[in-house]
């Protein structure tokens, strides 16, 4: 299958209320067009100056999603017009993003990302800081930003039961900060779990937003 096929074939498995999120990182301009072409709108990328490079190449109704981990330096570069940002790990990185979005006139999209795997080397607000943070209210603070959901990585693993377990804690610490703390905010929407090889389960335990790379671009080379 090429590209638009893949798309279209992953689209077809999708709820409604479920957004496919092209991940694009390290891929070239000429395969972003293809799925461009194909219908798709939404990318992810995990690095700043990539992500800046290629709006500056690509139409400019596309809705670009950072899905990696965002150093503090490298705001400035995507600010002036990234769609959403689904890793913030800490309050220092969302007041961050808030003082670069306010230069630039803007609100800025973000998800909490929550450590939900077994490996420490990810990133990411345990389930205990994360609500902790949210029910503090310090982020009602910051103007230009706009909490909309929570993201999550699950264990790099072929244990079907543990990512399953792991998305369902996430979701558990969703519907608990959207009952505690947006219970009158509608934008408080987003659950960002599921990749190429478990977005299945993904949506099974309530996810609106897959990141989908292997699986449309084929693996990188």
């Amino acid at each position: 299958m090429n590209i638009s096929e893949r798309i279209q074939s992953i689209k077809e498995k999708l709820p409604k209320n479920v957004n496919l999120v092209a991940v694009s990182k390290f891929q070239a301009i000429e395969k972003l067009q293809a799925a461009y072409e194909a219908g798709q709108r939404i990318f992810g990328e995990s690095r700043a100056l990539e992500m800046r490079d290629k709006h500056a190449q690509l139409p400019q109704d596309i809705a670009w999603h950072f899905i990696g981990h965002l150093q503090k330096n490298k705001i400035k570069y995507i600010a002036p017009f990234v769609k959403m940002i689904h890793a913030v790990d800490s309050p220092e990185l969302l007041a961050e993003i808030n003082k670069e979005a306010a230069k630039n006139a803007r609100v800025i999209d973000c998800l909490l990302q929550v450590h939900i795997a077994q490996e420490e080397h990810k990133f990411g607000f345990s389930t205990e800081d994360c609500l902790s943070y949210l029910r503090s209210g310090e982020w009602k603070n910051l103007s230009n930003i706009r909490i909309v959901g929570l993201m999550g990585m699950a264990t790099f693993t072929d244990d079907t039961q543990e990512i399953r377990s792991e998305f369902q804690s996430l979701r558990q610490c969703f519907d608990t900060a959207k009952k505690e703390c947006f219970a009158q905010d509608d934008c408080f929407c987003e659950l960002s779990i599921g990749m190429s090889d478990d977005y299945p389960i993904a949506i099974e335990c309530g996810s609106t937003l897959v990141r989908i790379g292997t699986a449309i671009f084929g693996e990188r080379q």
